[in-house]
């Protein structure tokens, strides 16, 4: 079985279970910042997936990291997981965890990329744009790339909006060489 068919399952069972219990925004909250801590200290995620480490130092080092900073649901759910062997899934099965979450409530994740900041205003247009094409909660993310010149590059899901001028320069240089434009 692939191991994003495995996180899959696992990461559906946690969500039923939290669901059940009514801790599901708080799981969420903790496999996002289990997800932060492993990408800020690859050596962890190094650990979890070593073979040859033992599922109690695996057991321990989680503990004393986490067992004060998330739920009690999380820690059992983090046990689990190194006692079945599947430490090696415990970063997929985050990630799966807030993609079914995110289904869950309706929420789809946005970024925009743009060669500047975005002012308030500019932000909320694109929200509200995004949220009239897509419906239920957006989540955007803006970030800034002053290689694009102008313009934004928008992405939501699969689909992406390039108006970078950056791209129709590009599109222009690509134009010319093949003789399109003359």
């Amino acid at each position: 079985m692939s191991e994003l068919t495995v996180a899959s399952r696992y990461a559906k069972s946690l969500i039923d279970l939290a669901q059940e219990q009514k801790v599901l925004d708080e799981i969420n909250n903790d496999m996002v910042f289990f997800l932060h801590t492993l990408k800020a200290n690859p050596q962890l995620s190094a650990v979890l997936g070593n073979p040859i480490i033992s599922n109690t130092k695996k057991l321990n080092i989680l503990t004393d990291i986490f067992a004060s900073r998330v739920n009690k649901l999380s820690i059992a759910f983090y046990k689990l997981m190194i006692n079945k062997g599947r430490g090696n899934v415990l970063y997929t099965t985050a990630e799966e965890y807030i993609n079914q979450y995110d289904i869950k409530k309706s929420i789809t994740r946005a970024t925009v990329v743009s060669a500047t900041p975005l002012s308030a205003a500019n932000k909320q247009k694109i929200l509200a744009e995004v949220k009239e094409a897509v419906g239920g909660e957006i989540d955007l993310e803006t970030k800034t790339d002053p290689s694009l010149i102008g313009g934004f590059v928008l992405t939501v899901g699969d689909r992406q909006v390039d108006t970078s001028i950056a791209n129709t320069l590009r599109k222009l240089k690509k134009d010319f060489a093949s003789g399109i434009v003359q």
